[in-house]
Parts: C-alpha cells; sequence; structure tokens
C-alpha cells in the first residue's frame, strides 16, 4: 500500500465528537462483494458446498488447531503449537485445493476473481512462532494472511485479555508485527488485552483487525473491546467485527438480533460506518450443540461453565455472573448472513451502509494489506 494511502487509513473518515460524525474530505471506499457476504472469522466446514448455501462470497478461515492442558490451578488453557498447527494448515490446504465451493486467497483483489468463496486462511494465535520469528514469513509462504497475536492468555508476542495482570505487545511481539507489516499480513488483536490492541494500532504501518469480539461498553468483560480500542483500530484504518457468541453481546437473560445490532450501533457511533464488520466465531451452519438441543441456551451454556468458573475463581474480572445463553436462535443459522443483512435494512442502513458491514470494509481491509 502506498504511503499517501496509509496516511488516509491512518487518519480515519469518521469520528465521533458529541454523539454526532465529523466526516474527513474523503470517504472510504468498500469494495462491492457482488458474489456473496464476506465474514470475519468462521471455520471451514465438513461439507464445503455449505459456504455457498451461507451465501459467503469471502472469510477469514481459522485453520489453527487448539491442544487443551491445564495450568497449574487446574484451569483448562488452550495451546497452539508449531506442529500441530504447520500440519493443520496443511491440511486445510490440501482440503481447499480439492474443492470447486472454496479457494485460498492470498491478496484482497483475489475476491470475486473465481468461482467459490476466497478463504484467507488464519492462525487465532501467535504460540506457534515461539521464538523465531522466521516462522511467521514460513507460514505467509504457505498461503496464511491473518495472524492473531494470542488467544485469551499471554504468550511470548503479547499479552491476552484473559489475564489477572494487563500486558501489552512484549518486544518480540512489536517485532512481530513489523515482520507482518513487512509481509503484508493481515494483524489480529482479537482476544489481545487492552494494551496489546492500542501497541499494534499505534506501531503498525497497515491497517489491523479485531476480527471478532462485542463492545466493552454493552458488556463489562475483558474479551470485549474498550471504546479506546474501537477508535484505535479505526484510526488505522481496520475493522471491529461483532461476532455471534451471545454471552458476550448481551447480560439479558434472553438474546435477539437486538443485541448484536445494538454492538454494531455502538461500533458505528463511535468510529463510523468504515469500521464495523461481521463475524461468526461459530462453524458456518451454527453452533451445533445448541443446534442438536434445539437451541436450548439453559442446556446448551453448561459446556462453558466449567472454564467460566475457572476464570471466577483465578479472580478474573467479568467472570462474577454466569452466563445464561451462547447463541441468537435466530442467527445460529446457515443463513445467518442473509438474516442480519435483512435487520440492518430494518435498523435503517442504506444499502451502500449495509454493503459495508456486510463484507465491504472487510473486503476493503484486504486489498489494503494484502494488495
Amino acid at each position: 500500500m502506498s504511503h499517501s494511502l496509509h496516511a488516509l487509513s491512518r487518519r480515519g473518515l469518521l469520528t465521533a465528537a458529541s454523539g454526532a460524525f465529523l466526516l474527513s474530505s474523503r470517504s472510504l471506499v468498500a469494495t462491492p462483494l457482488s458474489n456473496g457476504y464476506f465474514d470475519g472469522l468462521s471455520f471451514l466446514p465438513e461439507d464445503l458446498s455449505d459456504l455457498q448455501r451461507a451465501a459467503m462470497g469471502a472469510m477469514v478461515c481459522d485453520v489453527s488447531e487448539v491442544e487443551e492442558v491445564r495450568d497449574a490451578q487446574g484451569a483448562p488453557r488452550y495451546l497452539r503449537t508449531f506442529d500441530r498447527n504447520d500440519k493443520a494448515l496443511d491440511a486445510a490446504l490440501a482440503r481447499i485445493s480439492e474443492s470447486n465451493s472454496v479457494f485460498v486467497a492470498r491478496k484482497g483483489s483475489d475476491i470475486g476473481k473465481r468461482p467459490g468463496c476466497a478463504a484467507f486462511l488464519q492462525f487465532q494465535s501467535g504460540e506457534m512462532v515461539e521464538d523465531d520469528l522466521s516462522r511467521i514469513s514460513y507460514f505467509h509462504g504457505k498461503g496464511l494472511r491473518v495472524l492473531q497475536f494470542t488467544h485469551h492468555n499471554t504468550n511470548r508476542l503479547g499479552g491476552g485479555c484473559i489475564e489477572t495482570v494487563e500486558t501489552g505487545l512484549t518486544p518480540l511481539g512489536f517485532e512481530a508485527l513489523d515482520e507482518m507489516n513487512r509481509l503484508r499480513m493481515v494483524p489480529d488483536v482479537a482476544h489481545g488485552s487492552n494494551l496489546t490492541i492500542l501497541d499494534a494500532a499505534r506501531r503498525s504501518r497497515t491497517p489491523i483487525v479485531y476480527s471478532h469480539g462485542a463492545c466493552r461498553s454493552i458488556v463489562d468483560h475483558p474479551r470485549c473491546i474498550t471504546d479506546d480500542g474501537i477508535r484505535a483500530v479505526a484510526k488505522t484504518g481496520g475493522t471491529v467485527g461483532i461476532f455471534m457468541m451471545s454471552f458476550w453481546l448481551t447480560r439479558d437473560p434472553e438474546p435477539s438480533i437486538e443485541h448484536l445490532l445494538a454492538n454494531i450501533r455502538h461500533v458505528v457511533r463511535l468510529a463510523g460506518i468504515d469500521a464495523v464488520s461481521i463475524s461468526n466465531d461459530f462453524p458456518v451452519g451454527g453452533q451445533a450443540n445448541l443446534l442438536k438441543l434445539s437451541n436450548d441456551n439453559k442446556e446448551g451454556v453448561k459446556e462453558y461453565l466449567e472454564w467460566w468458573n475457572a476464570m471466577r475463581d483465578k479472580g478474573i474480572p467479568g467472570f462474577e455472573n454466569l452466563p445464561e445463553h451462547v447463541v441468537i436462535p435466530e442467527l445460529n443459522a446457515i443463513d445467518r448472513l442473509s438474516t442480519i443483512a435483512a435487520a440492518l435494512e430494518r435498523d435503517g442502513y442504506s444499502p451502500a451502509h449495509v454493503e459495508k458491514v456486510m463484507g465491504g470494509n472487510l473486503a476493503r481491509v484486504m486489498r489494503e494489506v494484502l494488495g
């Protein structure tokens, strides 16, 4: 990306002042997605043709593989090792190569160039980098295009959001960010601490993304992004992805699509329509266990309680109250993106703004960072 384009993205186009937007001299132009929506975080489904049924033209596709371990207190933690994730990336590439429903996208301009969903491959943590920054280039060469610094917990690159002591990017993490910028890989600050988000936003020479999450002003939990974090991500020209995990969207006992819309509205009020996107963080067809339970949230939430209680027992803020739900039932389905688009229209968003939220903003980021 040219210096002039980067300077434009870092200035931002819409900022909040007394609840009103102040327009800058130009507006970021969303890349049209004539072939479908852009999901900011999902996974390869068992049946890859589900991507077409979900009307997905592009996706950030997490291909990392998790190993569950226990810390000294017996609390579950989730690690992503180099060997396991190198193999997981190869396995994903092999699956995609055999399908007509999806292809590996290496540039933002790949969207729509061929039939199928453009998959921007991602690891949901930088743990597999360990102390060897050459691994970032190694994974990039294989096709990885998005890299999260951390997943909940602090690692060698930076501070995670769910820790008793908040820390930001480490010296190695700053070097890793510089390497991502050099390679034209998208830095992802989801699951990072507030300090990690702010550090990355200040340092990055390209737009960064908070691929999936919710707003801390609505649910006061460290997994949710602060208002300062939202503004910082937007200032780089990046986006904040609002996801489907309902206990971080609202603490109301019954979740609905209105709670998702409230999070979208909050990002728009703070940082403008160019700063928000949509992510899933569940499989393409929905959270499988809840589907088996006919979206019975009271039953389905039980699978999260061991981890939740373990975090509460460690004294991590935000875990004092048990969650009552996991999914918004009407969105825990393969047609969720179409449902969200229709809800945005009913909420008064113009067609051009619906297009930005449902994919145009993320497509723009991919073009700016990846070419």
